[in-house]
């Protein structure tokens, strides 16, 4: 798909990967919308790129569809919409010791946040038989994210959506994407300067995250790996399962050995 003269919305655009896609889209020549939580950090972001910003909390359907609403009435059609919001929440101890709450939410933001957008989009975009849905999931979707075990199962719920989505689809003119990045310099990692982070070949910035989305989008491929390596570990894993299992034992035992910690903050330098 083409990017220029298009409408694109951005959640989660505030800061870090969605406010740098969004900037990517713009440079492109797209009309581009953008939205977060908090208004005024969204609405300054807006301000500085030269986008339209809307406060949306996408963990609430009602949210979303009055966002879409919005967009559709006062700009146009959309052409382009990047569901890109998501948290880490860590776990304090055992696989299954984050509380009920941090598992609700990684549902909502990282699973139920797609559908519902899709779920208000899809009439239209089947209707024109044009359109493009670019879930942003994760890695760890594909793999699995040491110490976050709601992240890394809602990510691989969200990786299967978006293959639902682009095998029902397809053939009504609807383009689907999943975005599956690795480590990435952003607020999530503790990064608000991504200039700031260390050089590591596993850590890439949200400008590099976006300049790959940006050819996805162009080139219409399904899986965006920002992270060209993943390719191969997610080869690895499916040849041969138990063998990746023990290896990522051993990355575990090793994070805690040298960080005392699993959180994501603490150990992406390892990998």
């Amino acid at each position: 798909m083409e990017i220029s003269g298009k409408i694109a919305v951005v959640t989660g655009a505030a800061r870090g990967i969605g406010r740098a896609i969004a900037e990517a889209l713009i440079a492109g020549g797209a009309r581009v919308v953008i939205c977060d939580l908090v208004l005024e950090q969204v609405s300054k972001t807006g301000k500085e790129i030269g986008a339209t910003a809307i406060r949306c909390d996408v963990s609430k359907p009602d949210a979303i569809k009055d966002m879409i609403d919005t967009v559709q009435a006062n700009i146009g059609a959309i052409d382009i919409f990047i569901s890109n919001a998501g948290f880490v929440g860590g776990e304090p101890h055992h696989a299954a010791s984050a509380d009920d709450a941090i598992w609700q939410k990684s549902w909502d933001i990282h699973v139920m946040a797609h559908v519902w957008a899709a779920r208000n989009l899809l009439p239209d975009m089947i209707k024109r038989k044009s359109g493009y849905l670019i879930n942003v999931a994760s890695a760890a979707g594909l793999l699995s994210q040491i110490g976050d075990a709601a992240y890394s199962a809602s990510k691989a719920a969200a990786i299967s959506f978006a293959e639902s989505l682009a095998i029902s689809h397809g053939e009504d003119g609807v383009k689907v994407s999943v975005v599956c990045p690795q480590y990435v310099a952003s607020d999530m990692l503790g990064y608000s300067d991504p200039s700031a982070a260390p050089v590591h070949d596993g850590l890439i910035t949200p400008a590099q995250v976006a300049e790959t989305v940006i050819d996805g989008i162009v080139q219409e491929t399904f899986l965006i790996l920002p992270h060209e390596i993943v390719r191969s570990y997610v080869a690895h894993k499916a040849s041969d399962h138990d063998r990746w299992i023990k290896g990522m034992r051993k990355l575990r035992r090793k994070a805690l050995d040298q960080t005392g910690s699993t959180h994501p903050e603490k150990i992406h330098l390892l990998i």
